[in-house]
């Protein structure tokens, strides 16, 4: 009989993330956090990631969104190698993220934040990278969905600190980089994003054309 990818060790990860989330939901929903991560490492799978990165998956934003604690007992639980991805995929920890009083300082903290990632993307390792595409890729593809949404349209953007603008281009660079890296889900990222910037586009222009016509 054929071996399973998967053993109890992810079992006990989904577990691990479900109980460090359980008070936290997506952005501008009601949906459990746990989505996210658990749509992340199916991805990860799809595109042919091993176990480690399929927990890490599972994992990569518990210490930024949790605290700093957890990277020792992701690595006391899971092992060196599952740690070391999530903390490849994590821009900070929970204890490090600045909520500055005001929003252009809040916009500054985030766009620091931003490209010191996108630099350590630009050197990390292959097992790093899968990781983080798929989690980026889930991301961009829920945005796309939110800007499908006419109830939502434009309105999404105002969730992420970096505005309309920051959030395109931070989405642009993160699939010029996987681009760059060669990684398994770069297409996917690209056409996701190609999309979300067509999107935005042409809602902007007919948000322009229907104040317009209202002057």
């Amino acid at each position: 009989m054929k071996a399973s990818l998967l053993t109890d060790k992810f079992i006990r990860a989904i577990d691990y993330a479900r109980i460090a989330h359980a008070a936290h939901v997506r952005k501008g929903s009601n949906t459990p956090y746990i989505y996210h991560p658990l749509s992340v490492t199916c991805l990860i799978i799809e595109f042919g990631g091993n176990e480690d990165q399929a927990i890490a998956g599972v994992l990569h934003d518990v210490v930024e969104d949790c605290g700093g604690m957890h990277e020792h007992l992701i690595k006391a639980q899971f092992g060196s190698a599952v740690a070391n991805i999530v903390m490849g995929c994590s821009d900070s920890t929970a204890e490090q993220k600045v909520r500055p009083d005001d929003a252009r300082a809040m916009e500054n903290e985030w766009l620091a934040r931003k490209r010191s990632y996108l630099e350590h993307l630009r050197q990390a390792a292959a097992e790093v990278i899968l990781v983080s595409a798929c989690d980026k890729l889930h991301n961009a593809r829920t945005i796309v969905q939110d800007l499908e949404n006419p109830a939502m349209g434009l309105t999404v953007f105002k969730r992420f600190k970096g505005g309309t603008e920051g959030t395109l281009q931070y989405y642009q660079a993160l699939s010029e980089i996987f681009d760059a890296a060669d990684t398994a889900p770069a297409l996917q990222i690209r056409i996701t994003v190609t999309r979300m910037r067509e999107l935005t586009r042409n809602l902007e222009a007919a948000s322009k054309a229907a104040d317009s016509q209202a002057t």
